[in-house]
């Protein structure tokens, strides 16, 4: 099956065929670093890292791009906070740029910790001002880009100059609302949003840059068009963010890369946003959970299982339930790999083990939802034959092979599965005979001999689990 992607420009599923063959170019927005990253943050990142692993699965030679917004309105204002007379924070004063440092590091962490890869490149803005200039002098030149009508640095992109702008989320320019990032004094229109903001009285002289239309700092908009454009060309294949950077962020992306002549992204996938409980999270209501809570909660394998577990469009809805039910499903996939490697089995995997099923998910438009049915099918399967005394060489393989492309493998705990292979046979064996015991005593309902078989294997360290698969066990 080709690989197939919604493209929010077009609203449409399309055919993918890279623009360069045998690559793909990925350019996704990564934080500002104002502050903590929130679940919303690590979903997006995980929903990009799924879809490079899977256009490398399928053979293409993957260049990603994560930029870092290390300059901006709000981290120049909480650093400032930090400075006020009253600040009670529980860090140091820090200057902007020591505080966006701590949280990119924190940003880094929790995806580090649920096995989001680095991407190729990641890009700080503030290492890519000339870059920034040379961009806007082209839009000036082509009369795209104007300075400030009152003389404060500023310098704009004209909406009405770019016949096209409003395509990616298909509005009419007189339907916009204004761009709030500037005085609107200085604009020939409201919806002229900055590329470049000029040094105002009271900002850090550490956060300028000398430009031909004065000393000041980048917009937001244009750093990430210019680090897109140095990193992977005026075309590539896919540039992807949350659904709440459509507007305006990817739409004045658009406008000013395409004004300048790129062609820039040939697709536009957006991921869906998380709630709580069907609610939007709001620190102010009180119901938002940080990744840090959730890994306090959860091991790293369940957290990732859980976030990537929706369609990357879908809302991802979180409730107190969540991470237990996330836990119960990963797990049985991780007995029944731990129990195949103790019973000898060979785990290596070719790409011809990834089921055809998996595999038609995850081509059309990234369906992990269905790619995960077939490996909890796979798992049933499995269970069934070890069980039986069958040879479950097979499925064994698949399930590992999909949870590697999946990015779930490296955080499983597979316990003593490279000791001898005999004695974890023979453990196995016995193990699960009292497992048959237990399970034919609950069958005629003597809960009393259950129990003791369950207290018998606990005595010896092994940990029962039942699930709607059956039961699984692991050394504790």
């Amino acid at each position: 099956m080709t690989l197939r992607f919604y493209d929010t420009a077009t609203a449409s599923v399309r055919d993918f065929e890279p623009v360069h063959p045998g690559e793909a170019r990925l350019y996704y927005c990564g934080a500002t670093v104002q502050g903590m990253p929130h679940i919303g943050h690590v979903r997006s990142a995980l929903v990009f890292d799924q879809l490079s692993r899977w256009l490398a699965f399928r053979g293409l030679r993957v260049t990603t791009v994560r930029n870092v917004t290390d300059i901006d309105d709000k981290i120049l204002a909480n650093s400032a906070d930090s400075f006020a007379p009253d600040y009670r924070g529980d860090h140091p004063r820090e200057e902007w740029w020591a505080l966006a440092y701590r949280f990119e590091q924190a940003f880094n962490a929790a995806y580090d910790a649920i096995g989001i890869d680095r991407p190729t490149y990641e890009p700080r803005a503030t290492g890519h001002v000339p870059e920034m200039h040379a961009l806007i002098r082209t839009l000036v030149d082509a009369g795209h880009a104007y300075p400030a009508l009152d003389g404060s640095g500023d310098v704009y992109f004209d909406v009405r100059s770019w016949e096209r702008y409003g395509e990616l989320t298909h509005q009419a320019v007189e339907d916009m609302q204004a761009a709030p990032d500037a005085d609107p004094r200085g604009k020939r229109d409201p919806r002229d949003f900055a590329l470049w903001k000029g040094h105002k009285e009271g900002e850090p002289e550490t956060a300028r840059w000398e430009s031909p239309w004065g000393a000041g700092r980048p917009g937001w908009h244009l750093e990430c068009s210019a680090m897109a454009g140095k990193y992977l060309g005026d075309r590539f294949d896919i540039h992807g963010g949350g659904l709440d950077l459509r507007f305006p962020h990817h739409e004045n992306e658009l406008a000013q890369s395409a004004a300048a002549g790129q062609g820039f992204a040939g697709f536009w996938l957006h991921n869906g946003l998380v709630t709580y409980e069907g609610e939007k999270m709001s620190k102010s209501v009180g119901n938002t959970v940080s990744p840090a809570q959730m890994l306090e909660q959860a091991r790293p394998l369940a957290v990732r299982y859980y976030l990537g577990q929706a369609h990357y469009r879908s809302v991802l809805d979180y409730r107190p339930t969540s991470l237990a039910e996330a836990t119960a499903a990963v797990e049985r996939v991780e007995s029944f790999l731990r129990a195949a490697a103790e019973s000898g089995l060979d785990l290596v995997w070719t790409a011809g083990d990834v089921p055809q099923g998996f595999q038609d998910a995850m081509d059309d438009d990234l369906n992990v939802p269905q790619a995960l049915a077939v490996l909890h099918e796979t798992v049933r399967a499995g269970n069934t034959a070890l069980a039986a005394g069958e040879d479950a060489s097979a499925p064994a393989r698949a399930v590992r092979a999909m949870t590697e492309v999946l990015g779930l493998a490296g955080l499983m705990d597979l316990g003593g599965a490279s000791g001898n292979a005999a004695e974890h046979a023979a453990l196995d064996a016995l193990v699960r005979s009292l497992l048959a015991q237990r399970e034919q005593a609950r069958a005629a309902k003597n809960w009393a001999r259950a129990d003791a078989l369950r207290d018998e294997l606990a005595a010896a360290g092994v940990v029962v689990r039942d699930g709607a698969d059956g039961s699984a066990w692991s050394v504790a």
